[in-house]
């Protein structure tokens, strides 16, 4: 069975496809392709974020005086 990309990993490779995306369309706008790859993006990138406050926030105090 294959690894699965961390959640880091496939949000730096969506960010390419994103700026790829947007350089190689007139109107990034408009392209309902570009708008997916950006909705993806902000899936993963929110995410990342609430993982992040989970763990600090299961850190406790410890985090704080760190």
């Amino acid at each position: 069975m294959a690894k699965k990309r961390t959640q880091e990993e496939d949000k730096v490779v969506l960010e390419t496809k994103v700026k790829e995306r947007r350089a190689g369309s007139e109107n990034p706008e408009g392209d309902p392709d570009a708008r997916k790859l950006r909705k993806r993006l902000k899936r993963v990138q929110r995410k990342i974020r609430l993982r992040a406050s989970r763990i600090a926030k299961a850190a406790g105090s410890k985090a704080k005086a760190a």
